[in-house]
């Protein structure tokens, strides 16, 4: 039996995973983490922070904000514990802080917990890695309006695979507007839309001469991350220490 810590247990993610662990045998949310401690709906001890919770985990599973990052790393490397971050907006000194946790314990983190996303990220770095020369691309991305960082960083992720494939030389533009000007062929173009209560949809455009090849993957609901979540953190508690990511699952 898995036994996992969940923080940010009572927002919209975690009542999912919550939800979806109810439904298996061998993963128990043993305790949740939340700034709305009093909220406890799935039957589990909620704190407001991880350091009052002194109980067993094998797995740390975080769908929160970024500088919950902050608190977590320190007591995963203390109780040398397994941790998982799928939240994004992660900054510069959020990563680095993950990395360093890597070096005791291993650490899971992307951008994105659907399997199906991460497909397409290889699938966007094989064409891009072919149509290399006279093809512009665009990816735009959708999201409801409670969402609180733009562009997502399931965009991020995909734009960064796409300028890998294309040798790292790609330029980030975001928005294009305001701006003067023709588009160069070193851009990559990233667009954000916020409304309503969809998932998410992602879509990844490659233009070139009189043909377009677009790549799309829409979320139809949170339930996928949470299935991903479940998959990584059975995959996570058999690691040594390190960086982990959704590749090192589906690989």
């Amino acid at each position: 039996m898995i036994k996992a810590v969940l923080n940010g247990c009572n927002g919209k993610m975690g009542r999912m995973i919550s939800e979806e662990v109810s439904k298996v045998p061998d993963i128990e949310i043993v305790a949740g983490v939340d700034k709305n401690a009093d909220v406890n709906p799935c039957g589990y001890p909620v704190f407001e922070s991880i350091d009052l919770f002194n109980g067993q985990a094998d797995v740390i599973i975080d769908f929160s904000r970024p500088d919950s990052v902050f608190s977590l790393v320190p007591y995963a490397i203390d109780t040398k514990t397994a941790l998982m971050v799928a939240t994004t907006g992660l900054s510069k000194e959020h990563s680095e802080l993950l990395e360093r946790a890597a070096k005791t314990v291993p650490v899971f983190h992307t951008a994105n917990m659907s399997v199906g996303v991460n497909v397409v990220k290889d699938l966007c770095r094989s064409v891009a890695s072919v149509l290399t020369e006279g093809f512009d691309v665009e990816i735009t991305e959708f999201h409801h309006n409670q969402k609180a960082d733009a562009p997502s960083g399931t965009a991020l992720m995909l734009a960064e695979a796409v300028r890998d494939a294309r040798g790292g030389n790609s330029k980030f533009v975001y928005g294009r507007a305001p701006q003067t000007g023709k588009r160069t062929e070193s851009e990559i173009g990233i667009h954000a839309v916020r409304g309503g209560t969809m998932p998410g949809e992602h879509s990844v455009l490659f233009a070139g001469p009189d043909e377009i090849i677009e790549i799309r993957h829409l979320a139809l609901s949170r339930r996928i991350f949470a299935l991903g979540t479940l998959r990584a953190a059975r995959f996570i508690v058999r690691q040594g220490p390190g960086l982990y990511n959704m590749d090192s699952t589906i690989s």
